[in-house]
């Protein structure tokens, strides 16, 4: 059965979120929901969430999954408060516990957090088949960008999460705690290797040359155009490049609220005794 998608762009992180629906049962799953957050100011808001929910309830649908692809490092994931709202269970792939135990660590969150994924509802198993409403979709275990990333796929559908970008923007940086720059080239022929009229959906689009954002490609696009993995481009190459373009890059602008966030399926940190949550920033 051929799913019903609808994209969400959020311009500030340039972040596509997806519902994903089977308009004959009415059973929806919420694909990387975005939380907004002013930096400048440490605020949030759910104006970006609100859309989402906006449209589950005009469409009447039922939210049966909130599909987390990794813990984002540039955006706060909106999972918690969709939940709260809608209900629905949170997922994840089954390797989250080593995120979070790298994160623990770093942001020394101390025994409160316990690094076993059970913030989360579910952890998909690679290759792991479940339902939303009639439609079936199965779990697809790609690391190298975080060592917990997921796709998910439904009939000829994928949505790949981090691991490609549009052709002309070409792929995601391997150099998080835990990446890995041959696991994520290995993880982008997993998905190139599904058939070529395979349509693949993006969580991000940077559009250069002032394009409009597009978030859809297929199989084959991505062989004969993407600029880093095309078909010419074998894993020496692509590694290469991938090493040494990560060594040139900044930390995402989010990369610490979000991360803390995330690692927790997007509730905040526990409010301290004044009722007031914080974000901690390790100092270099």
């Amino acid at each position: 059965m051929t799913p019903n998608i609808n994209a969400f762009f959020d311009n500030v992180t340039c972040t596509v979120s997806y519902i994903v629906y089977d308009e004959t049962s009415g059973f929806c799953a919420i694909i990387d929901p975005v939380l907004d957050y002013n930096s400048r100011s440490s605020q949030i808001s759910t104006t970006s969430a609100d859309q989402l929910i906006t449209f589950i309830e005009r469409k009447r649908l039922s939210v049966e999954w909130i599909l987390e692809t990794h813990a984002h490092a540039d955006h706060l994931s909106a999972a918690h408060y969709i939940k709260k709202q809608l209900g629905g269970k949170i997922a994840i792939g089954d390797r989250i516990p080593t995120v979070q135990t790298t994160f623990k660590k770093m942001f020394n969150l101390g025994n409160d957090f316990v690094p076993d994924g059970l913030q989360f509802d579910y952890l998909f198993a690679d290759e792991e088949i479940f339902q939303v409403g009639k439609l079936t979709a199965k779990a697809l275990a790609v690391p190298g960008h975080t060592p917990a990333d997921m796709a998910y796929q439904f009939n000829d559908v994928i949505f790949v999460g981090d691991t490609l970008f549009m052709p002309d923007v070409g792929t995601a940086r391997a150099d998080f705690p835990g990446g890995n720059a041959q696991m994520l080239y290995r993880s982008i022929h997993k998905i190139l290797a599904y058939p070529p009229q395979t349509r693949l959906f993006m969580c991000h689009d940077y559009p250069p040359n002032g394009r409009d954002p597009v978030w859809e490609t297929t199989v084959a696009q991505q062989l004969a155009e993407n600029i880093h993995v095309n078909r010419n481009i074998d894993e020496a190459a692509f590694i290469a490049m991938r090493n040494k373009r990560d060594a040139s890059l900044e930390a995402p602008l989010l990369l610490l609220p979000s991360i803390q966030t995330n690692i927790r399926a997007g509730e905040l940190p526990p409010p301290e005794t004044n009722g007031i949550s914080y974000f901690k920033i390790p100092i270099r």
